[in-house]
């Protein structure tokens, strides 16, 4: 147990998280807050439970954005509105956008309750040591709706799991661009995609892969070599058991149940193509792969 159940975990759970990224409703009320634009509403969203924080800190924080890209958000978005408000607006997206896609039903379900619950304990047991953003998630209020309970339990662990990591990779001396370059050519993102929206030129781009050809991780061509595809699966091995923690605490038993309760949730998500595909978190297993519309 333990490592392989963080990643399968992992692989349901975060489908569902994602809801706030892409979902109209996110964009909606932040929009009615007052926010400029999805960048500066992506960013005060997320790092609303920080506070008021700085740029810089939010950069250090998320890892791979570029610094002028967060301080085009931070601190100007809380001149209009505060991490509180943000927080309220956030939930109450979430409601929407889950009503909307799960419908009433199985939100207001005994499996909705069951997986709030089960989630909720598991994100309890999430040790936060060094970990920002997942304490700062975690120390939120407990939601009363459980589709909301659910989602904010999903939130803190998948933000717990960021925290270790972008641990896992200062550890193994990957800057932000060099770890997006590795996953691009790893085949988890689109480096394109990952460059833009993270808002690199092209310049840092190259500089970090030849980085990564001197240290002899990804060939001329831009493949992972022997040692590349050996040290990304180091990173992500050591990544899942950074996150083993709260499935360990949750038991087996516990653990397998949740994931078959959040499974058909995220199966929704992805197969309405609410995620894009590409998408920079990386969501390339079979989950993802089978929830994908046909070509054909």
């Amino acid at each position: 147990m333990g490592d392989a159940l963080a990643r399968a975990m992992w692989e349901r759970y975060e489908p569902v998280h994602a809801i706030v990224y892409f979902a109209p409703e996110s964009r909606q009320a932040a929009a009615d807050l007052g926010l400029r634009g999805f960048w500066m509403s992506y960013f005060a969203l997320r790092a609303a439970p920080l506070g008021p924080v700085a740029a810089p800190v939010v950069t250090a924080s998320f890892h791979v954005f570029h610094p002028d890209r967060v301080a085009r958000a931070l601190p100007d978005a809380w001149q209009y509105t505060t991490p509180a408000d943000a927080l309220a607006a956030r939930l109450a997206a979430m409601d929407a956008a889950m009503r909307r896609l799960y419908g009433a039903d199985a939100v207001a379900s005994a499996a909705m309750a069951e997986a709030a619950d089960l989630a909720w304990e598991a994100a309890l047991a999430a040790d936060t040591a060094d970990r920002v953003l997942g304490a700062a998630n975690q120390a939120l209020d407990r939601p009363d709706r459980p589709h909301l309970r659910l989602w904010q339990a999903l939130t803190t662990l998948r933000e717990h799991r960021g925290d270790g990591h972008v641990a896992v990779l200062v550890a193994h001396g990957l800057g932000p661009v060099e770890a997006m370059a590795l996953k691009a050519a790893a085949g988890e993102s689109d480096a394109t995609l990952l460059r833009e929206s993270r808002k690199w030129d092209l310049t840092a781009w190259q500089e970090a892969e030849n980085a990564l050809r001197q240290r002899g991780l990804l060939a001329g061509d831009g493949s992972l070599t022997d040692a590349g595809a050996a040290l990304h699966a180091e990173v992500e091995a050591r990544t899942d058991a950074a996150a083993a923690l709260p499935w360990r605490t949750l038991g087996a038993a516990s653990a397998a149940r949740l994931a078959d309760l959040l499974e058909p949730l995220a199966r929704t998500v992805l197969g309405a193509g609410l995620v894009p595909s590409g998408n920079p978190v990386g969501l390339t297993g079979g989950l993802w792969e089978s929830s994908q519309p046909s070509s054909g």
